[in-house]
């Protein structure tokens, strides 16, 4: 049985790290985690081998595992063994998640390779995400119980987040409080147990470990309203502007553009309502956008939250690990302009 993920790719970092020696260490680490990756995917059957490596060997930032490395930097023992067996149960969770994403999306690609649903079919796909789970699971367990716990919440969170987004709010409740609501649970909880994990097990306090949690919770959900921004604004975000629109995918903009409820977006509404298959239509509807209050509220927004990340990480001390964190929430907001 052969391991075919990439086990000794040089890790890129997700983060800004400028401290020579931290950034070091990082590499050192993710490196490792690489290679214990690969070696989860593994099965006694080449074929569950081969589909559960497909997406790990497509690459990927590797943000949460870099996350819990990055956290762990604020205990005394940055480098015990349960922070790397953590930080692969967050990318084993991650990689689970979209191989279930992309069935229910119907993705043909991912991170730039066939998605499994694609390459194999979509009962192959949901099974070897099944059994990612799994493995992620059996790697829990070997942490103790209140990793056991704190993975089963993010979890369930993440699935609720996934089934949200595909329902209406319900009577009631504000759309854009519900698409909040759906960002926190698919992104924000497993970045938030990312953070966590990697100041648990190295013993930081417990004042850090939830002022890293709040940071984790806020900046992830800053980081996916983002993409929503860019999908209008942005020309070269690597994908066609107005993707979401055509696919009918709620973003903030056009959540406050219809919470407006203004007369003078009828031809904005009638586009948002209609079919944006039409090239002439998309291009119609996102100048029109790109042009509405609505996208510098959105803005807005997004940079508030990664100032608001900011201040959570007030109870950590100075010095490169918050740096790194600072700055990454300073990214966020500069997506969104």
């Amino acid at each position: 049985m052969s391991t075919s993920a990439p086990t000794d790719r040089a890790p890129e970092l997700a983060l800004p790290i400028t401290d020579p020696e931290l950034e070091q260490r990082l590499r050192a680490r993710l490196a490792v985690i690489e290679k214990d990756l690969a070696g989860h995917t593994q099965s006694r059957s080449r074929f569950v081998t081969e589909a559960a490596s497909h997406l790990l060997e497509a690459g990927g930032k590797r943000f949460r595992p870099l996350l819990v490395c990055l956290t762990a930097e604020c205990g005394p023992d940055a480098d015990a063994p349960e922070v790397i067996t953590a930080a692969s149960v967050v990318e084993l969770t991650h990689l689970a998640s979209l191989y279930h994403d992309d069935v229910m999306d119907e993705a043909l690609v991912r991170r730039g390779a066939d998605s499994a649903n694609a390459h194999y079919d979509n009962n192959v796909a949901i099974l070897t995400g099944d059994f990612l789970f799994a493995r992620s699971s059996e790697l829990t367990a070997t942490l103790g119980a209140e990793a056991v716990r704190i993975q089963a919440e993010a979890f369930r969170r993440l699935v609720e987040g996934q089934i949200l987004e595909g329902v209406e709010p319900e009577e009631g409740v504000d759309p854009v409080d519900h698409h909040l609501e759906v960002l926190a649970g698919k992104t924000g909880s497993l970045i938030a147990t990312a953070a966590r994990y990697g100041a648990l097990f190295s013993g930081a306090s417990q004042e850090i470990q939830e002022a890293l949690v709040a940071y984790a919770e806020i900046v992830g959900v800053a980081f996916q309203l983002s993409d929503d921004i860019l999908d209008i604004a942005s020309d070269e975000s690597g994908k066609t502007p107005g993707t979401d629109l055509r696919e009918g995918v709620p973003t903030l903009p056009v959540l406050f553009v219809r919470r407006a409820n203004d007369p003078g977006d009828a031809r904005l509404l009638e586009l948002l309502d209609g079919d944006l298959t039409d090239d002439a239509a998309l291009a119609e509807c996102v100048s029109l956008l790109r042009a509405h209050p609505a996208l510098a509220e959105a803005r807005a927004y997004v940079q508030a939250r990664a100032e608001e990340a900011k201040t959570a990480l007030a109870p950590l001390p100075e010095g490169p690990v918050r740096t790194a964190l600072e700055a990454f929430a300073d990214i966020v907001a500069v997506r969104s302009v």
